[in-house]
């Protein structure tokens, strides 16, 4: 094969090169196919001949997906292609993007339009929303309030607009655990299984024995879940952490917390049939009760999801397929509770969990992003996990994850060198740099705004010195890659790569500081804190609602004023 075929970011099943040249700057003669022969609804075969360029499939998205390989090829090849054979399918049926919409940044609709249209580019199929209490509902309005919740037409819209690129929007809302926001609220706090849990007024898990709780969500769903042509529906039903330890404790004494979660679990699973969906959901509590995996009904989808890149329930995935339960394989971006990534946590992430999909035969790979903790990680940090899951969903057997980076670089940023790739390396592995290693997260993120009342908890000096003065003097410059063939939604990923780095750089310089006991060092900080969370509200604005925006810059402006004191 060409070498020059491994530059390809999302590679094909079967290439065959043959001789000749077809110049794409010439008239360009495109000839579609109808082929019932093609079994995969999304396969196509793609002929590259010298005077033109033949494409079969049996499904419109079949020919959109075959566009856009030859719109590949024809940035490797500077639109000169080699006459070659294409047959191609995906990995797997399901190829789907997660976004938090919930945890304070709440996107603008044009922005995930445009998002959409991007991963379409990347063969994604599906699109899913993670909420827990942006939406407007009707019947509980006082839910969403302060958030910049999305309304019914805007759910509408976007649908509307994914159908266009071939991609399924997917409902998402949280059902059972993960209600912290709604139980807040005085109004809904008789519903809480333990008020006051992890510092939450409400808790964070619904109470399974209150006959309430269960007729609070289907008046959530019978306003939600009609919006979504979708089958399927996520119903989420993660991380129940205080399930069976407050108002249904004696019942989980006598029946188990596993039948607990079951039957609460049924009980979601009849409202999802009622509306029309096939349920899905989080799978680490089931793993957690393994005995429940043979209880549950065999139409449920389990979402594996784990976020490391050895996570211990990525194995797992055999106990699920041997279960005979539909399922995803669901990695992460591993953007969040960053400033640029654990760049190769990332791909390891992804890489393993599409190896072990491959393997006992998931349906699809749903690929999560995230936003813990204020949400302060940007869009455009996140769109190389988005186009490595992607690649790793429809081929990754063929995917160099070495020399990915440079290909996303080529490819989505139009950079024909290594300098822009090798500059979101040394971003991405600033986690490692700084010497503390934390699950889940880089301890930077925190660094940057965490109130100097903890700097004496420890955690800020477990950070390497030596990695901290390596960051904290880094000169990376985004800015420098932008050029002119760039749409807007790229440009702004180019800036807000340069303002991760910024607050890395600024956090390793905090934290130096701190543990010094440096207070003319905090305060000289105070200036070039400001500017940066200037550049962060303007970037935040310009993707995003204005949702949870200033409980962020509170803590930026606390952090600064901190800075200045003796």
């Amino acid at each position: 094969m060409d070498d020059k075929m491994n530059k390809l970011l999302i590679p094909p099943k079967k290439i065959k090169i043959k001789k000749g040249i077809f110049n794409l700057t010439d008239s360009a003669i495109l000839k579609f196919y109808y082929d019932q022969a093609i079994s995969n609804p999304e396969g196509y075969k793609i002929e590259i001949l010298t005077d033109g360029i033949k494409i079969c499939s049996a499904t419109e998205a079949g020919s959109f997906y075959a566009i856009q390989t030859i719109k590949e090829l024809s940035r490797v090849y500077n639109n000169k292609l080699p006459c070659c054979e294409i047959n191609d399918e995906p990995d797997f049926a399901r190829r789907g993007v997660y976004l938090d919409c919930s945890r304070g940044k709440v996107p603008k609709i044009s922005t995930i339009k445009q998002l959409a249209e991007r991963l379409a580019q990347w063969k994604i199929n599906e699109l899913q929303l993670y909420i827990e209490n942006v939406f407007t509902f009707k019947k509980h309005p006082e839910i969403g309030r302060g958030y910049s919740p999305f309304t019914p037409e805007e759910i509408l819209d976007l649908q509307s607009h994914c159908k266009k690129y071939h991609i399924r929007l997917v409902g998402s809302l949280a059902s059972f655990g993960h209600m912290e926001k709604i139980l807040a609220i005085p109004k809904y706090r008789h519903l809480a299984e333990l008020p006051g849990y992890r510092g939450f007024p409400g808790g964070m898990t619904l109470c399974p024995a209150d006959p309430k709780s269960i007729k609070f969500v289907d008046e959530l769903y019978s306003e939600f879940v009609p919006l979504f042509e979708a089958e399927d529906f996520n119903a989420c039903c993660d991380e129940t952490f205080e399930l069976g330890e407050g108002r249904s404790a004696n019942i989980a004494v006598r029946i188990g917390k596993g039948r607990l979660y079951l039957d609460f679990l049924l009980k979601i699973y009849q409202l999802c049939q009622k509306y029309g969906k096939r349920m899905n959901v989080w799978a680490d509590i089931v793993l957690k009760y393994p005995e429940l995996l043979n209880k549950l009904p065999k139409d449920i989808v389990m979402l594996n999801w784990w976020y490391e890149a050895e996570g211990e329930n990525i194995v797992r995935t055999k106990d699920i397929a041997e279960s005979g339960l539909p399922f995803m394989v669901c990695p992460g971006t591993s953007s969040w509770q960053t400033h640029g990534t654990r760049l190769a946590n990332s791909i390891a992430n992804a890489a393993n969990f599409a190896r072990q999909g491959r393997k006992y035969g998931a349906e699809g790979l749903l690929n999560t992003d995230w936003g813990d903790a204020g949400h302060r990680n940007m869009l455009g940090v996140s769109m190389h996990g988005f186009a490595h899951g992607a690649a790793q969903s429809w081929n990754g057997r063929a995917v160099d994850n070495e020399k990915f980076t440079e290909n996303f670089c080529l490819h989505y940023f139009g950079q024909n060198d290594n300098k822009l790739a090798k500059a979101i390396k040394q971003l991405g592995s600033n986690y490692l740099t700084c010497g503390h290693i934390a699950m889940n997260r880089c301890m930077l993120y925190h660094a940057l705004v965490e109130p100097l009342k903890y700097a004496d908890d420890g955690y800020m000096f477990s950070f390497s010195e030596k990695g901290l003065r390596k960051i904290a003097e880094s000169n990376l410059n985004f800015r420098g890659f932008v050029n002119n063939s760039m749409d807007a939604f790229e440009k702004i990923a180019i800036e807000e790569l340069e303002l991760a780095a910024k607050m890395d750089k600024l956090a390793a310089a905090r934290v130096l500081a701190i543990r010094q006991k440096n207070y003319q060092a905090l305060k000289d900080l105070k200036k070039p804190m400001s500017e940066m969370s200037d550049e962060f509200k303007r970037l935040w604005l310009t993707r995003n609602k204005l949702s949870r925006l200033n409980d962020n810059l509170k803590l930026m402006k606390n952090a600064a004023a901190e800075n200045c004191t003796n």
